[in-house]
């Protein structure tokens, strides 16, 4: 009650009377008490900075190798997580090197475990960054983001599986999942009529601390034959089959139903016959979750290649009709009556190699971005005029790739004035025609990133250009000095006042370069 009153109070000091007016004024730090005001600001100023025309991005290290290189919150990882090196430096430095593994103990995945706020751990060392890692042995190791120091050890597979391979997030840095690869038996055992049922295991744990839920199977006697893939986010069981269909179930909900009997690590236990301790080698985790009938069904979908997406506000989701003619085309709908939304067809109808793609928005706002070759299409929902209950699909800005030197005339006319008519026309994608590569976001400075390509030749030039994320407008480019070949794969990464190229050269060659933000002075 004091609490309310002293916000109402000051509410009444401020003359702000709506709460959505507070919120907002909160969120562009009104309140030099406010938590977090500081941190915008310094975010704010930052960004200033960053898109002033003397700022200047300097390629200050680049490193090759012949294993996969992986980025994480200014960290780089290098020799199978072997090797840590910091990119926040003004030079990127070793933070520690360990003595090269077996294959054995190779690291199959990871996921970067970061502390959570206001909360009371029972470890010191859980108040720390550390990586989750998931080793072909199939051990989930905790190890410390500053020294590769193993924390803690889960030994996942008892008699059950054998074969974890994925990690991926439930709810971001709370629940995380351990997907075994799919089931398969071999030939020889397949011809002598032998029957597998299990795909999947997927084993569940909490973080910091690090705890076990529980561990099921996906069985084709529960949810059929034709399931070629499941994933478990924000609480939901997506399960995805040959035809293209996917299904939604309540995880949470197949959770507290068909569990068994809760284990905790280090427990002893006496489970099927077998007596051991959860987690300790050989014995594993137990599989106490048995689902024994087909949960209720919360929703299902047909997409072709099983591409299925949820967002927007009201909930609305992504789906292209279930034909290959229709690779390209995105529908729109209401998960709320499957209803499309007006304009909710969105077909840039390219002409490329490479098909153009369409997600949510990752800034929370409920648009959608759909990226093509030569168009950038940021679009939001919106009630239909005089019709509440409808929604359209609206352009909010585009983003178009520069081509004001690309001529592409299918019929020309020679000097001595004969008529020539070309055969073919040029992709939308052509090497040759700026093209957009990568769409990003950066949350912390509110910009949209994009990545344009043209190739001449052997000789391909990148620029990383930042955008205004609420209007597209231009803000920075930063032009990449290596040349960038669009047959390789790559992923680059903004993060504040770093920029991070990775690449993947044919026969497992990788590169690493690193740019760093540099005010430049006035003589310079």
């Amino acid at each position: 009650q004091a609490a309310a009153a002293g916000g109402r109070a000051a509410l009444r000091a401020c003359g702000v009377h709506n709460v959505c007016r507070l919120l907002s004024r909160r969120a562009h730090g009104f309140y030099a008490r406010d938590a977090g005001v500081a941190h915008r600001k310094n975010l704010g100023l930052l960004r200033k900075i960053m898109c002033q025309e003397s700022t200047k991005f300097k390629n200050v290290w680049t490193t090759h190798s012949a294993s996969p290189i992986a980025y994480e919150r200014g960290r780089i990882y290098m020799d199978n997580y072997q090797c840590c090196i910091t990119s926040i430096a003004q030079q990127p430095r070793l933070i520690y090197q360990k003595s090269k593994c077996a294959k054995s103990e190779k690291i199959e995945d990871a996921l970067l475990l970061e502390c959570p706020l206001g909360e009371l751990l029972p470890s010191p060392s859980d108040y720390k960054a550390s990586l989750i890692v998931l080793t072909v042995q199939n051990w989930l190791l905790r190890l410390s983001a500053d020294s590769g120091e193993v924390l803690e050890k889960v030994y996942l597979a008892g008699s059950c599986c054998k074969f974890f391979r994925y990690l991926s997030w439930d709810t971001p840095q709370e629940v995380m999942i351990v997907k075994s690869a799919q089931n398969k038996l071999p030939a020889a055992a397949r011809q002598a009529g032998v029957h597998q049922t299990v795909l999947f295991y997927l084993a569940v744990f909490q973080v910091l601390p690090l705890s076990f839920i529980g561990m099921l199977e996906i069985n084709k006697k529960i949810f059929g034959n034709s399931v070629t893939d499941v994933a478990v986010s924000n609480g939901i069981l997506i399960v995805m089959y040959s035809m293209g269909l996917v299904r939604l179930y309540n995880f949470k909900a197949i959770l507290e139903q068909f569990m068994e009997q809760p284990f905790d690590l280090g427990q002893e236990f006496n489970w099927n016959g077998q007596v051991g301790i959860v987690g300790k080698y050989p014995f594993g985790l137990p599989c106490n979750i048995k689902i024994t009938d087909t949960p209720p069904l919360l929703f299902e979908a047909s997409s072709l290649e099983n591409a299925f997406q949820i967002g927007g506000y009201p909930w609305h989701y992504i789906i292209t009709p279930n034909k290959k003619k229709h690779k390209g085309v995105f529908h729109i709908c209401s998960l709320k009556d499957n209803a499309l939304a007006k304009n909710g067809i969105q077909d840039m109808k390219c002409c490329s190699l490479e098909p153009d793609w369409i997600y949510f928005h990752p800034d929370m706002s409920g648009r959608i971005i759909h990226v093509g070759p030569n168009l950038i299409k940021v679009l939001k929902l919106k009630e239909v005029k005089n019709h509440a209950d409808q929604m359209e699909i609206a352009e909010d800005f585009t983003i178009v790739a520069n081509r004001e030197n690309c001529v592409n005339n299918s019929v020309t006319v020679t000097a001595s004035g004969r008529v020539v008519k070309k055969r073919f026309t040029l992709l939308d994608d052509d090497p040759e025609q700026e093209t957009f590569k990568i769409v990003d976001y950066e949350d912390e400075l509110d910009l949209l990133s994009t990545v344009a390509v043209t190739q001449i030749g052997a000789d391909g030039r990148a620029h990383l250009d930042f955008h205004c994320n609420e209007h597209g407008i231009l803000l920075k480019s930063i032009p990449l000095k290596e040349s960038w070949d669009v047959t390789y794969s790559h992923e680059v990464y903004f993060d504040k006042d770093l920029v991070l190229h990775i690449e993947q050269k044919p026969n497992r060659r990788f590169s690493c370069y690193v740019y760093q933000m540099v005010c430049a002075r006035d003589d310079d």
